[in-house]
């Protein structure tokens, strides 16, 4: 009889032990299905990458070329010419082909000017692959998977800033090299790195990305309005984040970009023609 009470207890707080532990997870899964609120720190924060951060980082590029030039303007006159010799008959055919070809590199340093012309060549093609995602551009046919390319482009730019940055670590480059110039070139190859991966993967993927290049029109077409929106609205997918921190890589280049060396690509061109005149 002892036993049989014995029993009937053990049993009654069985029960009772999987009662309260279904009422546990009960009330867990309704806690976890209640929303956090708007915004969470982690959606504001990308919301915040994506949309302002973007205008600010064009305003401190802009800001920081034009503070530049004033300071190139404001400078005093150097007591020597820089004037090129001899003298030609097309200073400004002459300036573009110092620009553009850069023939004393050419002469001093071969390899480098042959990764310099590889990565010219393929930047311009990778700003021409982004202009044909903003809405009305098509380059590219509008219903394909394929930046401009087909993923290659991806590839020159980064192995060419692979050889800039491994050049910085021996001989004379690497005495002159400052931190600035480290910087640059990391936040340029991790910024190709993770466009890469999205291009890459819609071009040689089997399943291609998650996000397709319409999806990121809608994301550039709202920038372009100054919406403000969300673009998680239009940028649906578990790789998001690798949007976000493509697009955090690029803001912060070109808030460094004014002041570091780099700067000079902006003048070459006027300052080539000032030399041959």
């Amino acid at each position: 009889m002892a036993a049989e009470t014995v029993a009937d207890a053990v049993a009654a707080a069985t029960e009772a032990a999987v009662a309260s532990t279904a009422d546990a997870v009960a009330s867990a899964s309704q806690a976890a299905a209640v929303p956090a609120g708007w915004p969470s720190v982690l959606n504001t924060a990308y919301w915040f990458i994506m949309v302002p951060m973007v205008y600010l980082a064009i305003v401190v590029l802009v800001l920081g070329l034009v503070g530049r030039l004033v300071a190139i303007l404001r400078a005093p006159h150097q007591p020597y010419s820089l004037r090129l010799y001899p003298a030609v008959k097309s200073p400004a055919m002459a300036a573009l082909r110092d620009t553009f070809t850069m023939p004393q590199v050419r002469k001093h340093a071969p390899a480098f000017w042959v990764f310099l012309m590889i990565y010219h060549a393929a930047f311009l093609l990778l700003i021409l692959g982004h202009l044909d995602i903003l809405p009305g551009l098509n380059i590219m046919p509008s219903d394909s998977k394929h930046m401009l390319g087909w993923g290659a482009v991806g590839v020159a730019v980064t192995l060419s800033a692979l050889s800039f940055m491994f050049r910085r670590f021996r001989g004379e480059n690497r005495r002159i090299s400052v931190p600035a110039d480290y910087l640059l070139l990391l936040l340029l190859l991790f910024t190709f790195l993770f466009g890469d991966f999205m291009s890459w993967s819609n071009s040689w993927g089997r399943h291609g990305f998650v996000m397709t290049k319409q999806d990121f029109a809608a994301y550039f077409d709202g920038l372009a309005r100054f919406t403000f929106a969300d673009p998680r609205t239009v940028l649906r997918g578990s790789h998001y984040h690798f949007v976000v921190i493509h697009v955090l890589l690029a803001d912060l280049t070109l808030i460094v970009l004014p002041f570091t060396k780099v700067v000079h690509t902006f003048f070459a061109l006027p300052i080539n023609l000032l030399r041959r005149r």
